[in-house]
């Protein structure tokens, strides 16, 4: 049986990049040199270096990670604070295996949605308010984490709504900010009584990039190993202005012990069978029923029936089979049933599905058929279904 880690975060203060690298380099110190490594083949030594250090949060210790000794602006070229421009400054950084794609995939949630708000084309997206050497840091450094844990699952708490506005190259709009809004639509938030800007467009990339876009995510539990805190820049009122990641080993569900009760039926009609079915799939401890068609002595059709249980219910269930059907006698055959890790979610449009985790990282999504059931038009349903498993 292996195991993988999944990791929460929960949003005290909020998210922004800074606060998740304080973070995640908390949680996991021995991702420091990898990290720092890739900032330094990917920032020029007019941006300054990246520093991670000690912090005081409303009397909690934290981490804080900034860049400290230089220019905070990039202003040696006019486009350098472009999608483009910082796509190809860190694809030709020579970064550690898998930070380039990681950083780019979580630039371009923030290029995704600059676009769709201003009407532009991808390839004309201008960060006006991340054109600065912290943003790049931020972007980096994260990449590089999600590369170095990329067998991890990811779920985030609810996230603080914040309030007021907030200054923009555009002029002063409402938090949160037009391209964190766009990013996150589908993810829970909450409404804690404190302003300000509380989750930043680059934290709400991290996120969204982390937990694959789908909303806040299950947390299965498991072994608690780590606990990182990150710190925010900010003082709050009331709330301690932090991100903490609580890192856990989920084991795989590998195998379990089942019991199969087995029996055939051949003098009741369909309806009846039906009924009998029903019945014994709502009984305690019952997995799955099901229903074979067959053939028995002198070339009768026989129904077989099989009862997968939870073996501490097989006796009740046994009773039951006899209660509701007429078999005279069944079989007993402990199994193992291996089990693929899953999780439940809800998609954007409140669509129940379980995603499932395949070897070989692949991952499948499946919606709970129910939650189709009411659309009228096979269509109707097959469209809900394609959008609900994106």
């Amino acid at each position: 049986m292996t195991a993988r880690l999944h990791i929460h975060l929960d949003a005290v203060g909020g998210i922004a990049g800074d606060m998740f690298v304080g973070a995640m380099l908390d949680a996991a110190p021995d991702l420091a040199p990898r990290v720092m490594a890739d900032l330094a083949a990917v920032l020029p030594a007019e941006a300054g270096r990246p520093e991670l250090s000690s912090a005081k949060v409303s009397g909690m210790a934290a981490s804080r990670f900034a860049l400290a000794g230089g220019a905070a602006k990039p202003h040696h070229h006019h486009d350098t604070g472009t999608y483009v421009a910082f796509c190809r400054r860190i694809a030709a950084a020579g970064l550690a295996e898998g930070t380039a794609a990681e950083a780019t995939a979580i630039l371009r949630r923030i290029a995704e949605a600059e676009a769709a708000i201003h009407d532009v084309p991808l390839d004309a997206v201008h960060f006006h308010e991340l054109a600065d050497w912290d943003a790049l840091m931020d972007v980096v450094a994260a990449g590089s984490i999600a590369a170095a844990l990329g067998g991890a699952r990811w779920s985030v708490s609810s996230l603080p709504l914040g309030g007021g506005v907030v200054r923009t190259a555009h002029g002063q709009l409402p938090v949160p900010a037009p391209a964190t809004a766009r990013i996150l639509v589908g993810y829970e938030w909450r409404d804690d009584g404190v302003g300000g800007e509380r989750v930043t467009p680059t934290g709400a990339a991290i996120v969204a990039h982390l937990t694959g876009g789908r909303g806040n995510g299950a947390h299965p539990g498991g072994r608690l190993k780590a606990i990182g805190t990150g710190a925010g820049t900010r003082t709050l009122p009331g709330v301690p202005n932090v991100l903490r990641a609580t890192v856990f080993e989920a084991a795989r569900e590998g195998a379990e012990a089942l019991t199969v009760l087995a029996f055939e039926i051949d003098d009741m009609t369909g309806e009846e069978i039906a009924a009998a079915a029903d019945r014994l799939r709502a009984a305690p401890g019952v997995r799955d029923v099901l229903l074979i068609a067959a053939q028995g002595k002198k070339g009768r059709p026989v129904t077989r029936v099989e009862i997968q249980a939870d073996p501490a219910a097989a006796d009740a269930i046994a009773e039951a089979a006899f209660l509701e059907t007429s078999t005279l006698g069944l079989r007993r055959t402990e199994v193992r049933r291996d089990v693929l890790p899953r999780q439940a979610e809800t998609a954007a449009g409140g669509m129940r599905r379980k995603r499932a985790f395949r070897p070989g990282g692949v991952e499948t999504v499946k919606v709970e058929h129910d939650d189709l059931a009411g659309l009228d038009g096979l269509a109707a349903r097959r469209q809900a279904q394609g959008e609900a498993e994106r």
